[in-house]
């Protein structure tokens, strides 16, 4: 699973077109989508039209939780695989913790594909710690990967090394902090280690899920941001750095905590 992939959330279908052409032409390998974003095809269409053979790629899209449940997420799979044009998923999620009945139903759905070679790893999105510790009590595939919001105001350390312990990747949606980026563009320490690394504070934001290992997807759909969010590999920050920015952790949430969703 490469550490850094295209978010396509509230892409429209063109952009998420274009946006997924420019990424793996900027060497992107790791696309990330769901069915709710209705832009499966145009993803999908994209990866076809890029070229680069399809062994070389992570696709990850996501059951809603409309269609939660054994048999109709069966068929919601079913269905983005045809959008997507693909042979299988690499990587198949439930999008939003709705209770723990319908978590383990629409869970077992996940394990029969996984099985089958439809999907080749499965996990979970919006699950907190008590959420997870149900499943890996009840499952006989442990959840591979939980996607949740991660920020540098919102670093769920707790919930990382919950993860790590059991053996499963965390991985970084909003992790420019969607609408409020403002704020993230204008933060001092940030605006700081940027100037002595000679990189940009989205640079320094991305490259510390990199030093932490935790797998991110921020949103472009703007091909020279989607290239300037790749070019984080020819930096590193130290010690201090990553101090400091921990110091900026307040536990602020921009979308809704996991047991309050109503959609």
């Amino acid at each position: 699973m490469p550490i850094i992939g295209l978010g396509t959330f509230r892409s429209a279908s063109e952009d998420a077109y274009n946006a997924v052409i420019a990424a793996i032409k900027a060497g992107y390998r790791h696309i990330d989508t769901a069915a709710i974003y209705g832009n499966e095809e145009s993803v999908g269409k994209g990866i076809k039209d890029s070229g680069i053979d399809r062994s070389e790629l992570f696709v990850t899209t996501k059951v809603w939780n409309t269609e939660q449940g054994y048999e109709k997420t069966i068929k919601a799979f079913n269905e983005s695989l045809a959008k997507l044009g693909l042979e299988y998923i690499d990587l198949y999620l439930i999008h939003w913790f709705k209770g723990y009945e319908s978590a383990l139903s629409t869970y077992k759905a996940l394990e029969e594909l996984y099985h089958q070679g439809k999907i080749k790893a499965i996990g979970v999105s919006n699950f907190n710690i008590h959420h997870l510790q149900y499943l890996l009590d009840n499952v006989e595939v442990k959840p591979m990967v939980n996607q949740v919001e991660t920020h540098v105001f919102l670093q769920n350390h707790f919930l990382n090394d919950f993860c790590k312990a059991n053996g499963i990747q965390l991985e970084a949606y909003a992790p420019l902090t969607s609408k409020a980026v403002d704020e993230l563009l204008e933060n001092e320490t940030l605006k700081n280690i940027a100037k002595k690394h000679n990189k940009s504070v989205v640079q320094v934001n991305l490259r510390w899920f990199v030093e932490r290992g935790i797998v991110v997807i921020p949103k472009s759909i703007t091909p020279k941001r989607i290239q300037d969010n790749f070019n984080i590999f020819d930096f590193s920050l130290d010690t201090e750095d990553m101090s400091e920015i921990r110091k900026l952790n307040r536990g602020k949430k921009f979308f809704p905590e996991f047991d309050n969703v109503d959609y």
